[in-house]
């Protein structure tokens, strides 16, 4: 017996596609670095989208949510849980407090404009 080939959600033909790109990293020293980080945020792009846009590859028009994120590793989190005064096993709220010690930090620098 033949086996039937399952047809796929559109949304999950397009995850399949994506599984397929390969991830291509620049070891181009830290002035270029540095320079193509700089024009990626005075244009409102992430590096990927700026790298893209130079090499003449398409660009993913859909506005993405912005946002920072960086790995924690469990021993991260026993580290903010101390420092916030919370249970390690409280992600949530050390999230949240993770997020108010950015804010601060942010509003407590001086403001420069990128887009000018």
């Amino acid at each position: 017996m033949a086996k039937k080939k399952a047809i796929l959600p559109e949304k999950w033909q397009q995850e399949k596609k994506a599984l397929k790109a390969v991830q291509v990293a620049f070891d181009l020293g830290e002035e270029i670095h540095l320079s193509i980080r700089r024009e990626a945020v005075d244009k409102h792009l992430n590096p990927s989208d700026l790298i893209r846009e130079i090499l003449g590859l398409p660009v993913n028009k859909k506005p993405q949510r912005p946002r920072l994120s960086i790995s924690l590793s469990p021993g991260d989190f026993i580290f903010l849980a101390e420092k916030f005064e919370l249970a390690p096993d409280d992600k949530v709220q050390i999230k949240h407090k993770a997020a108010e010690a950015l804010i601060e930090h942010a509003l407590a620098k001086p403001q420069t404009r990128t887009d000018e």
